[in-house]
């Protein structure tokens, strides 16, 4: 097979171009749910990419959730809502990095329980959430270093000590 065309003004990763062309095919119903994928090397020689990119390809459309991978086996068209045809829109965070509009005015992305627009969406942002989990994982790291210097401590206190 041929390397997929690029046009040279789109900037996206070679990876992105491979995860984009699959999604396409899964979605046209190319490849059903529990269809097998193309092994690594056939996505290799197909899109004209090392490896470790047609991985990376795969990684997006697994973390979208459209596929998943058995180790050993291969990767396959995960189970999909609706009938005759794929009803999937990729997450937030895909479009956001792919340059599609998503959120609101400003591009802020928002963060909530319920339908955009509902009562219950909360207005918070891509942002807010990440500097929550940032400092979420301060907090732990902090735990984290002073058990293990309880830990040494105590290792220290049950050592027995040189004899005289």
């Amino acid at each position: 097979m041929t390397p997929a065309s690029s046009p040279k003004h789109d900037r996206r990763p070679p990876y992105q171009h491979a995860a984009d062309e699959l999604r396409r095919e899964i979605k046209a119903g190319r490849y059903k749910p529990g269809d097998q994928l193309p092994p690594y090397r056939e996505l290799q020689e197909r899109f004209g990419v090392a490896n470790m990119t047609a991985r990376a390809a795969l990684n997006v459309l697994r973390d979208e959730g459209l596929i998943y991978t058995i180790q050993g086996r291969g990767s396959f068209v995960a189970d999909y809502e609706g009938k005759g045809g794929v009803d999937y829109t990729p997450p937030a965070w895909y479009l956001a990095n792919r340059g599609e509009p998503s959120g609101d005015e400003a591009g802020n992305l928002t963060i909530g329980k319920g339908k955009p627009g509902s009562p219950e969406a909360s207005e918070r942002t891509l942002a807010d959430v990440l500097t929550a989990l940032r400092d979420e994982i301060r907090a732990l790291s902090a735990e984290h270093q002073e058990l293990r210097r309880e830990v040494e401590a105590l290792k220290k206190d049950q050592q027995p000590g040189p004899r005289s």
